[in-house]
């Protein structure tokens, strides 16, 4: 196929599936509820069904930024080294190194600061 044709396909694409996967969220959401309704719960036994799914750990946040600032520092080593030493392979081994390590500090940073958040709870 032509680059011209491929390049007119890919937002095409990216929209069809962007919408196929919004359309089968909302279709096993609202499935889900009508599971609740057959199975007989009442809507305080939905709502606190539902509520118990929505609660996200608080530190989301810092684990998406802590891996992000990683993923940027690999792409930007990568590129220096690439640059400097010729070498094809640099961008992707700075990114995937850097990309894991940004997960192993996420995740301990996280674990100390719920250590700490039960520590205080318990005093």
């Amino acid at each position: 196929m032509a680059p011209a044709i491929i390049s007119v396909f890919i937002p095409i694409i990216l929209f069809l599936v962007t919408g196929v996967i919004i359309v089968t969220l909302i279709y096993y959401h609202s499935r889900e509820k009508q599971m609740m309704i057959e199975k007989g719960l009442s809507p305080e036994e939905m709502s606190k069904f539902l509520e118990k799914k929505r609660r996200y750990s608080p530190y989301t946040m810092l684990k998406i930024g802590i891996v992000t600032i990683f993923f940027g520092l690999g792409i930007g080593l990568g590129m220096m080294v690439e640059e400097s030493s010729g070498a094809d392979y640099a961008v992707p081994l700075f990114l995937f190194t850097l990309t894991g390590l940004g997960f192993v500090i996420a995740f301990f940073a996280t674990e100390k600061l719920e250590k700490q958040k039960k520590n205080e709870e318990l005093v």
